[in-house]
């Protein structure tokens, strides 16, 4: 399924282009998105819009939900999984302070969900299928 949105573009780079969006209703509470109202994504260029152009591009559903998990729950989840293996190992060396080795596992494990997000990120910058594109100009 896919999500049409418009937007005006603010800039172009070769066959991309910065795409200033109104907020819509999934992440209007959010407030990481720059300015008031808008949010700016960069989407692929076929039509060769020109900077102040109105636009309508598609974002593909399904790219969202799995990048909102990765971003969202991965982090909390392998938090999780490293508290329970620092207590394991607690265990498993007779440690005195069980606490300290699940705080200490559920730090690294974070640690290195962040490290994947960010390899995430750079992959799917790359991927044509997890990128906006413009469908038309209005």
């Amino acid at each position: 399924m896919k999500e049409e949105q418009l937007g005006i573009i603010v800039e172009t780079k070769g066959h991309m282009a910065i795409v200033r969006a109104q907020r819509h209703g999934d992440c209007k509470d959010c407030g990481l998105c720059p300015g008031q109202d808008a949010m700016l994504v960069e989407a692929r260029n076929p039509l060769d819009a020109k900077v102040g152009q109105r636009v309508a591009f598609e974002i593909q559903q399904v790219n969202m939900l799995q990048a909102a998990f990765i971003v969202y729950l991965l982090p909390l989840v392998t938090a999780f999984l490293g508290a329970l293996a620092g207590g394991w190992i607690a265990v498993r060396t007779g440690a005195q302070s069980k606490i300290l080795f699940q705080v200490v596992g559920g730090i690294i494990a974070f640690g290195l969900s962040l490290i994947y997000i960010k390899f995430y990120d750079k992959s799917a910058r790359k991927n044509e299928k997890m990128q906006p594109i413009i469908t038309r100009i209005l």
